[in-house]
């Protein structure tokens, strides 16, 4: 089978194509054909030795995909002919080799595209949106890389909550996107002070939720636009930068700070992430959380689709088909 490895950790431009053998499934395991494979910005930090905890070089990457399982181990109950998605490494190759409890069974109506555009982004955002940040109806709530694919998701879940929604992003066009998912308001942070223009657009209200994965300066900006008690959930730190805050800081500015991780969550807490598919299963059934179509490039684009992710030249979610 082909696969995306990333040999050394110097950046996305070192991914390459190679072949390898085609796995075989064990114990409750699947063999998956993956027919569509989703890129995140993790895939970016982790090329470039940046993520924490991540794989050493030389690894296969991608971390979700869409497909069919064709085998399966002999503990495993997902018969052959499943259409699945799911969660796990070296998603980014034409078979992969994961666990039951690794995938879910694609909706009818969804393409392999859309289903390899949900797992990452849109459990990342409901997650951080609900079973984190416990957003409400009528609450102020700011979405920064609205444009990317965890942002349009959020923006979107956030205006059906009934939050009032601003997000950022870095370019007219993107503004646009972020306007089109459903935000009241969108601040381009190149060209705008996103801390005195949300002041502006909530009158000096300030937010209730803050979705943050920058890092750096953006992590200490968002303290100034938080309401007192106001939340703030940390997914990642697109930066690479670090910020600091101390704890006599929290008793004057008294803000709620918390991290999420999709794994984390998953794997150490499995009864909040149950409850977390309890409601999207509902909002998928209710057709709320429909994935739209990706920017969709061959898998001997992966390098390519990795740069300019890296260069933040890229919108809404990209896939990698075989």
């Amino acid at each position: 089978m082909r696969a995306v490895q990333i040999p050394r950790t110097d950046g996305p431009s070192a991914a390459e194509i190679v072949d390898l053998p085609t796995p075989e499934p064990t114990g409750d395991q699947l063999l998956i054909k993956v027919a569509a494979a989703g890129l995140n910005y993790a895939d970016v930090a982790q090329s470039q030795g940046m993520y924490p905890g991540g794989p050493k070089a030389p690894y296969i990457a991608g971390l979700e995909a869409a497909g069919t399982v064709v085998a399966a181990g002999p503990d495993s109950p997902v018969p052959v002919g499943t259409r699945v998605m799911g969660m796990g490494a070296g998603a980014l190759s034409e078979y992969v080799c994961w666990r039951t409890n690794q995938v879910f069974p694609t909706p009818d109506p969804w393409t392999d595209t859309q289903a390899a555009a949900f797992p990452v982004q849109w459990l990342t955002a409901h997650a951080c949106l609900r079973t984190v940040g416990r957003v409400e109806s009528g609450d102020n709530v700011l979405i920064h890389a609205a444009a990317g694919g965890v942002g349009q998701a959020a923006v979107r879940l956030a205006r059906h909550f009934g939050a009032f929604v601003i997000g950022t992003a870095g370019s007219p066009e993107k503004c646009e996107r972020v306007l089109a998912a459903g935000a009241h308001a969108a601040i381009d942070y190149r060209a705008q002070d996103f801390v005195a223009e949300t002041l502006r657009v909530t009158e000096g209200d300030g937010i209730d939720l803050l979705l943050e994965m920058v890092g750096g300066e953006t992590f200490r900006k968002n303290l100034a636009v938080l309401r007192p008690f106001g939340r703030m959930v940390v997914y990642g730190a697109a930066s690479n930068e670090q910020a600091n805050i101390h704890n006599v800081q929290l008793i004057f500015k008294p803000v709620e700070i918390i991290g999420y991780h999709l794994t984390v969550m998953m794997v150490k807490r499995p009864d909040l992430f149950a409850r977390q598919w309890t409601e999207v299963v509902s909002l998928i059934a209710q057709g709320v959380i429909v994935p739209e179509e990706p920017e969709t490039l061959p898998l001997k684009q992966a390098a390519t689709a990795l740069q300019r992710m890296a260069n933040r030249q890229t919108t809404g979610k990209v896939v990698l088909t075989p």
